[in-house]
């Protein structure tokens, strides 16, 4: 006589059974600030090293424009080295002097203007 056989559909379902009834219960999640910390250390991380630095230079960069003067000698941001001839802050040019003897003059945005030389072509000493 054959011996009875379980139907392969019932299979899964009773090794289901029993492996739930062996689990332990889940384990409770963490409060709602401990869930978030993660997050709030990310954004604190991206303002220290990327949006900090960045207004930093942004603010530099804009007292050096507001302190830049006729006979400046300047570097613009395409390479371009330069005496200030004259600055005019409201309409964002300035007027540099590239060749003395033949008195070539270009005018260029006050954005363009990338650092102040110091006398020797040098870039002035950064004060803190």
């Amino acid at each position: 006589m054959p011996s009875p056989v379980l139907p392969v559909a019932t299979l899964p379902l009773t090794a289901t059974v029993c492996l739930a009834q062996a689990a332990e219960p889940p384990a409770e999640r963490p409060p709602l600030p401990f869930q978030l910390l993660p997050l709030v250390a990310i954004a604190a991380a991206a303002y220290l090293l990327l949006f900090r630095p960045e207004r930093e230079r942004l603010r530099r960069q804009q007292s050096m424009l507001a302190g830049l003067k006729k006979n400046d000698r300047v570097v613009t941001s395409s390479g371009i080295y330069g005496t200030v001839a004259s600055v005019d802050a409201g309409a964002d040019r300035v007027v540099l002097r590239v060749d003395e003897s033949a008195n070539v003059k270009l005018t260029v945005t006050l954005a363009s203007v990338t650092r102040i030389l110091g006398d020797g072509g040098e870039a002035e000493p950064k004060t803190s």
